[in-house]
């Protein structure tokens, strides 16, 4: 049985679209015979035709991204946008590199391995940025045997 003009007009008087109409299959007989908008709130009263409830988007993907995101993950550099800077400063990169020298080069000299003279000349250099890492900085002490013997 065709009830579009009824879902039209209890659209109408619901203010929903005709989507979210939803009419009762065991009234579909008292449906048909209803043409005036009065007739429809009536059957709207007895819970005949209702209203659906709107769909809303999703959040479980979204969820799902920022729990493999929390994990390190999806941050390759497909991912990347902008400078090589944007996911880590070059400040940042700076502190990263030169704290572990600076801690390096104070426990060589607390360990007596080195003279304060040499700690002073190597912590100028690091800041100086001419080692690379801590492994660069200990090559170059060994190179040069600049070691308390």
């Amino acid at each position: 049985m065709k009830l579009t003009t009824q879902k039209r007009l209890a659209a109408r008087v619901m203010k929903v679209g005709t989507s979210r109409v939803w009419i009762d299959p065991e009234f579909e007989d008292e449906v048909s015979l209803a043409i005036t908008k009065d007739d429809i709130r009536r059957l709207v009263d007895e819970g005949a035709i209702q209203a659906k409830a709107k769909t809303g988007v999703s959040r479980g993907r979204a969820r799902h991204k920022m729990r493999q995101k929390r994990k390190g993950l999806r941050k390759g550099l497909g991912k990347k946008k902008g400078k090589h800077t944007s996911k880590l400063s070059s400040k940042d990169r700076w502190m990263m590199k030169i704290r572990p020298m600076r801690k390096e080069l104070k426990r060589l000299r607390d360990e007596g391995k080195i003279t304060r003279r040499v700690y002073r000349d190597l912590y100028l250099k690091a800041k100086g940025n001419a080692f690379r890492n801590t492994a660069h900085l200990r090559t170059y002490i060994a190179e040069r045997r600049l070691g308390v013997s």
